[in-house]
């Protein structure tokens, strides 16, 4: 493996972001010339280029047409695209290093915290209400279809109607359920983006 990565001219690091610098180093030292590239969202470092893809990777693999619509965040200060990547035409965009954490702050709001709100909605189905899980999917398909569609107006319910008596009897539901606290969370996140600007 030393011997070809002194060869390289493109080293990609699929690695923890608290390994990228000292890979870095070890690559660096064996292939001056090689560009290294990571693919961490949040890390900031002079160490390696930065190139997050845009995208959720499962246990499956997607088809290429999927693979060639991901898009790749790179660092403000990256080379062409065309230089990182010779052989690839996914859309891309650029960002400042000082904003990463940020970008992936939302990342996982939007992606991972998302996910977890499904799962429970799906287990909940299931265990709470003994209904087929299956029975949810056009809900869901739905709601991503109306964020596809219109993300700024996708947002139905009680927040959106002002229906306080609902969102009490919500929560009194959920009662000791650990998502009786992102419940409240989310109706103090909505109020707070919605308070009146101060001028």
């Amino acid at each position: 493996m030393p011997e070809k990565t002194k060869r390289a001219s493109h080293v990609l690091l699929l690695v923890s972001d608290k390994a990228i610098e000292d890979v870095s180093a070890t690559i660096k030292a064996l292939a001056p010339q090689a560009l290294i590239l990571h693919f961490s969202g949040a890390l900031e470092t002079e160490a390696a280029i930065g190139a997050h893809p845009l995208m959720t990777f499962g246990s499956t693999l997607y088809d290429l047409d999927q693979y060639r619509a991901i898009p790749f965040i790179l660092d403000e200060d990256a080379p062409p695209f065309e230089q990182l990547f010779p052989a690839l035409s996914n859309p891309h965009a650029r960002l400042a290093k000082n904003k990463k954490a940020h970008y992936h702050a939302l990342c996982v709001l939007a992606g991972n915290f998302s996910c977890l709100l499904w799962q429970r909605f799906f287990n909940g189905l299931e265990k709470d209400l003994h209904i087929n899980p299956e029975m949810g999917k056009p809900y869901l398909e739905q709601q991503t279809k109306n964020l596809l569609t219109d993300y700024a107006n996708a947002l139905t319910g009680p927040l959106t109607r002002g229906d306080e008596g609902t969102i009490q009897k919500n929560l009194a539901a959920l009662g000791e359920d650990p998502f009786a606290e992102v419940y409240r969370a989310f109706v103090t996140a909505y109020r707070r983006l919605n308070e009146p600007s101060i001028k």
